[in-house]
C-alpha cells in the first residue's frame, strides 16, 4: 500500500513538473544590425543601409516569423519593432533598405527581397520555422512587402520562390506604382501610373495569403483606401485569399499600431 501511494505522488511530481515547464514565461532576445548582404558588396552606402535587427524567443521552436519593413516614402524612416508584435510568441524582423534619393527604384525592393531571403535561410538558426514566415510594412513598407510578394523575380533573384511566403500584411500600402518612384521621374506625384512598380500590376494567381489595412477613407493619405480597395478587387477576380480592413477614426500615421491585433490574428489562422 506504501508502495503504491510512493508511486502515486511521484507521478503527480511528475505531472507537476512538466506543467510548471509547458507554462515557464517565454524569454526573448535582441540581435541587431545583422549584415544581410553578400559579404563582398563594395558600395559603402549598401553596406550602411542594408541590416537587420531580430527580435526572437530563445526558448521555442517552430514559431512564426514576420519581416517588418519601416515606413517613411522610401526616402526616410528607420528599422525598428512594432510593439504590439513583442511578446507574442513570434519573431520579428526589422529591416533597413536604401532610400532614396542616395538610391533609386528598384534598389530599395531589391533589399527588401535580400533580407525576406536572408530569414528564408537563416530564421531556423534561432528556432523559427521557415514555413511560417510573413511579410509585413507600414506605408512604403506596405509597398515593398507587396512588390516583394507579388513579383516573383526579385525573391527569386536570391533562390527563394515567393509563394512560400505565408501571409502578406501591407498596412497602409501604395498599390499603384509609389509616388516616390513618380517624383524620382519627374511626374507629379499625385496622378497615379501603374506599371510593372505597381503591386497591383503583378498580382497573379495563386498568390499568399493577404491582409490588407488601412486607415479611415477620409483620413488616409490621397486614395490610400481605394487603391487598396481596387487591388482587393482585382486580387479576388483571380480567385486569391484576400482580407481588407478600413480602420476607422485612425490616420495613414497612427493606423498602425492599432493594425497589430489584426496582423497577430491573421499569422495564428494562417501559421497552421
Amino acid at each position: 500500500m506504501m508502495r503504491l501511494i510512493a508511486n502515486f505522488i511521484l507521478f503527480l511530481c511528475c505531472i507537476l513538473s512538466a506543467t510548471a515547464q509547458n507554462t515557464s514565461p517565454t524569454a526573448y532576445a535582441v540581435r541587431e544590425d545583422i549584415s544581410y548582404i553578400d559579404g563582398n558588396e563594395t558600395d559603402e552606402y549598401r553596406q550602411k543601409r542594408c541590416k537587420l535587427d531580430i527580435y526572437y524567443p530563445t526558448n521555442a521552436k517552430g514559431f512564426s516569423t514576420v519581416v517588418w519593413f519601416h515606413g517613411g516614402g522610401l526616402e526616410n524612416g528607420s528599422k525598428h519593432f512594432l510593439p504590439e508584435l513583442k511578446n507574442k510568441g513570434i519573431a520579428v524582423v526589422a529591416v533597413n533598405y536604401r532610400l532614396s534619393p542616395n538610391a533609386t527604384n528598384p534598389a530599395y525592393t531589391i533589399d527588401a527581397a535580400e533580407a525576406t531571403a536572408w530569414v528564408f535561410k537563416n530564421i531556423e538558426k534561432y528556432g523559427g520555422d521557415p514555413g511560417k514566415i510573413f511579410v509585413s510594412g507600414h506605408s512604403a513598407g506596405g509597398y515593398l512587402a507587396l512588390m516583394v510578394g507579388f513579383d516573383k523575380k526579385y525573391l527569386a533573384a536570391y533562390g527563394i520562390d515567393a509563394a512560400k511566403i505565408k501571409g502578406l500584411i501591407p498596412v497602409s500600402g501604395q498599390t499603384n506604382t509609389h509616388y516616390t518612384i513618380r517624383k524620382e521621374r519627374g511626374l507629379p506625384i499625385d496622378i497615379p501610373v501603374i506599371d510593372e512598380y505597381a503591386p497591383i500590376n503583378c498580382v497573379r494567381k495563386d498568390l499568399p495569403p493577404t491582409l490588407l489595412i488601412t486607415g479611415d477613407r477620409d483620413l488616409e493619405l490621397t486614395a490610400r483606401f481605394e487603391e487598396n480597395l481596387h487591388l482587393k478587387a482585382i486580387m479576388k477576380l483571380l480567385d486569391n485569399n484576400v482580407i481588407l480592413y478600413e480602420l476607422q477614426g485612425f490616420d495613414h500615421g497612427n493606423v498602425v499600431n492599432p493594425s497589430g491585433e489584426l496582423i497577430l490574428k491573421f499569422i495564428k489562422k494562417h501559421a497552421q
